[in-house]
């Protein structure tokens, strides 16, 4: 079994290709932080020997090397058993004064790095009629939040993208998720100096992927909602 999983070199992507290596997947990772994927790598390899893992710097933003990551994994002859889509960036600011160029960055980072090389992997996924597909979406692709910005755009784009494709992809046999958590202690927040305990586990996203990609073909779930337990941060 494969598990494909871009921005996997910290915070919840990580966190995703620990379960998934516990679970015993082979993994085919990307990000644009090379020192962090590389370590991410050698501390999975070594922790889980039982499984190949294998990474490419990838920057999302840029879609001919996005492209390029998908049309790897194809060129290796893989089945792609799951698709994580998690790879994403937060610009604080509203529409009137964010930065130029935040939507425009923001749309490649939060949805085209999912759109281009789903689209790519699709065809492969289509005559093997298998797959699931997780999209990492927000709490912010259902409601606007002050400073939320280009982010709550994008993330609200991603959740129609998820839409259309769970719709698509039913007659196909492919799964598709669309996955809202609420703030999960990462790196982003360890200087926010916010108790860690009003936070989720990045563990907490990871293990309900995880179940959910182990359902009979039967089953799907179309949406995953978690928020801290006292409400969004």
């Amino acid at each position: 079994m494969n598990c494909i999983i871009t921005g996997a070199s910290r915070g919840l992507g990580k966190a995703m290709a620990e379960r998934f290596a516990a679970g015993g997947y082979d993994l085919f990772l990307c990000s644009r932080d090379e020192g962090r994927l590389t370590a991410t790598r050698a501390d999975l390899a070594a922790r889980y020997p039982g499984i190949t893992v294998q990474s490419r710097v990838v920057d999302v933003a840029d879609k001919i090397q996005v492209r390029a990551f998908a049309d790897w994994m194809l060129h290796s002859g893989i089945t792609i058993d799951v698709l994580i889509n998690n790879a994403g960036q937060f610009i604080p600011g509203g529409v009137a004064d964010e930065p130029e160029g935040a939507l425009e960055m923001l749309m490649a980072v939060n949805l085209y790095s999912a759109y281009h090389p789903t689209r790519r992997l699709l065809p492969a996924m289509m005559t093997r009629r298998s797959g699931h597909i997780f999209n990492i979406c927000s709490v912010a692709s259902l409601k606007a939040y002050p400073n939320g910005g280009a982010y709550g755009i994008t993330k609200h784009a991603l959740k129609g993208f998820s839409a259309n494709l769970r719709e698509e992809m039913k007659p196909h046999g492919i799964k598709v998720t669309a996955v809202y958590p609420g703030a999960a202690y990462t790196d982003s927040w360890a200087a926010s100096g916010i108790d860690p305990q009003r936070f989720m586990k990045a563990e907490d996203v990871a293990e309900m992927i995880f179940s959910a990609s182990r359902l009979s073909p039967q089953a799907a779930v179309e949406e995953i909602l978690l928020r801290p337990q006292l409400g969004d941060i």
